[in-house]
């Protein structure tokens, strides 16, 4: 099942002459986005430390490639 996808002329003179999202709008989004993926590693990594052992080797990570992540500064990938 195919969708014709073609827009009328009136449809794309519309979006031509419509404002873009302005530039503030997208930098707040971008650093919400930024702190939102910070505080999520911070989170993980913090509970990454509360794991057992047979916890860490259900998820596939030995206690040294555990300790390695955990101690990982939250702006790090």
């Amino acid at each position: 099942m195919t969708q014709d996808m073609t827009l009328s002329p009136r449809t794309l003179d519309y979006l031509n002459h419509t404002r873009s999202v302005p530039v503030l709008s997208i930098l707040a989004v971008e650093f919400a986005v930024c702190l939102s993926k910070w505080a999520t590693r911070r989170r993980t990594r913090k509970a990454l430390k509360q794991l057992s052992t047979w916890q860490l080797a259900d998820v596939g990570l030995t206690p040294a490639e555990a300790d390695t992540e955990a101690s990982k500064v939250f702006w790090r990938a």
